[in-house]
């Protein structure tokens, strides 16, 4: 890592250069449903989905299960699967909240 990149890290708590686009990079109109793919709102990681409704959703990239990144898992219907653990997530009001059941 280069020096600015590491004074960058230090200042910013993140690395811009690490490959996830800013939210406002992506082409969120065309997402298709059942797409599942990982953003940035400056340093905070979020998971953007289409549903099965075709609704738009925007979440924190963090399973409150565990912590384990959403943008990793897939979309069911109308909720997020964690690859973790296959916690299956409901998005609210910008947050993934547990749903009612482990995925088996």
């Amino acid at each position: 890592m280069t020096s600015v990149a590491a004074q960058l890290l230090d200042e910013l708590g993140y690395d811009p250069d690490d490959g996830v686009p800013q939210l406002g990079e992506l082409p969120c109109a065309g997402l298709a449903i059942g797409a599942l793919i990982a953003a940035r709102v400056g340093p905070r990681r979020v998971a953007v989905a289409r549903l099965g409704s075709g609704r738009l959703v925007v979440v924190d990239d963090e399973c409150p299960h565990d912590g384990g990144r959403i943008s990793d898992g897939f979309v069911d219907g109308e909720r997020l699967v964690c690859a973790r653990h296959g916690w299956e997530l409901e998005a609210r009001n910008g947050r993934c909240q547990r749903a009612c059941k482990l995925r088996e």
